[in-house]
């Protein structure tokens, strides 16, 4: 099992920017996808971003495509979430998980395909 823990949200106005960072700890080999998904109170877990073990691909979710960006370190073992112009609809928990089986880069989307998963940082943004 991987441990994960997730820092840099907090309460931001629209339009401004964070950047939250995710760190496994117990599995330093990189060998894994990782995806952010969030959830606001009274709604489902939605798909935010996702990055294949190499970080050649990546996939967001439609409502942060050309805002957010995720990334990976691999030599800190660091996965990160840039988000930029953010808006109230962004408020929520996000959560970062990890898949540490193979599997196609689609399946990324799909919160059932993780296999380990964060806390979860709160994420405000006020209008």
């Amino acid at each position: 099992q991987v441990q994960l823990v997730e820092s840099g949200g907090g309460l931001v106005q629209a339009g401004g920017s964070l950047r939250l960072s995710c760190a496994p700890s117990g599995r330093p080999d990189n060998n894994y996808a990782m995806g952010w998904f969030r959830q606001a109170p009274g709604k489902e877990r939605e798909f935010v971003a996702a990055i294949s073990i190499s970080g050649k691909d990546t996939l967001y979710g439609d409502s942060v495509k050309g805002r957010f960006t995720i990334s990976r370190d691999n030599a800190k073992n660091t996965v990160y979430l840039q988000m930029n112009s953010l808006k109230p609809e962004d408020t929520g928990v996000y959560y970062c998980a990890v898949r540490r089986g193979p599997g196609g880069v689609q399946s990324l989307r799909i919160s059932a395909t993780y296999d380990d998963w964060g806390q979860g940082t709160q994420v405000t943004v006020s209008s």
